[in-house]
């Protein structure tokens, strides 16, 4: 979880300068689209809810949020076309177990295209639960540093314990990022969380549920960790993905040099 956790802090650096605003767009959109078939009001839709702040979060315009939601309620029947959550599992280079999300209209085309990723970069796609076991979902809350300082563990801690006696959700974990912080909590208690964090004074980045790694596998060899890390950005890039979650585990100093 660690080395994985490191990579993905890389990889959110890199992203700000590599990010295509547009495609961000179109995957929140489609978060949208899907969350509002439980209902177009976010107040009794607590998926909704959160996907739309992400959204905002990400400067998404107020009218495309609004067009999002229609389309996904049936609001604009007919218009369109009818995405669904689906994932896929596999493995990268030296066996690393991957686990991809996907919002699509097309189950075909997206098999098509994530099995030539895996197969372009030495992994392959496998069959539904040949890995999805070695992973658990939870929330997560990302934190900064209230005074664009980094947050103190000693702090962070005494919060947790804070939210826990006053009878709000526990957190299961958290782990220091840089200047920022990640806590890890129970699958339902994501929008708890993060508003009790926030009642707590803490600054509140960002929030989502993750597939959390509960094995590692470690790579050492420079050039298969290339690879896999190449196969984790090939498959982010695609149109259809929404999320890849692998549960490597490798050097800081090696993710580092790769990376640059």
């Amino acid at each position: 979880m660690a080395g994985h956790s490191k990579w993905a802090q890389i990889k959110r650096t890199k992203a700000v300068v590599d990010a295509r605003r547009g495609a961000v767009f179109t995957r929140l959109g489609r978060e949208i689209m899907v969350a509002a078939r439980g209902g177009a009001d976010p107040a009794g839709n607590s998926q909704l809810r959160t996907a739309i702040e992400k959204a905002k979060a990400a400067g998404v315009p107020n009218a495309n949020i609004e067009r999002a939601i229609a389309k996904g309620s049936g609001q604009l029947s007919g218009e369109g076309a009818t995405f669904e959550e689906v994932r896929y599992e596999g493995y990268g280079p030296g066996g690393v177990a991957v686990l991809v999300e996907a919002f699509t209209d097309n189950r075909n085309r997206t098999a098509a295209d994530l099995r030539l990723a895996f197969s372009k970069h030495g992994g392959n796609l496998g069959e539904t639960g040949c890995v999805g076991y070695l992973f658990e979902q939870r929330s997560v809350v990302r934190l900064v540093g209230a005074d664009g300082g980094p947050i103190a563990e000693e702090a962070l801690l005494e919060t947790l314990l804070t939210l826990e006696e006053q009878g709000g959700p526990g957190a299961v974990g958290y782990e220091l990022l840089g200047d920022g912080a990640e806590v890890f909590g129970a699958f339902a208690d994501l929008e708890a969380l993060q508003a009790g964090l926030r009642n707590q004074g803490m600054a509140v980045e960002a929030w989502e549920h993750r597939w959390i790694p509960q094995t590692s596998c470690p790579l050492s060899e420079p050039e298969q960790l290339r690879r896999c890390l190449k196969l984790l950005d090939a498959l982010e890039e695609l149109d259809d993905v929404r999320s890849v979650t692998a549960n490597l585990e490798a050097d800081e100093a090696l993710l580092h040099a790769l990376a640059e």
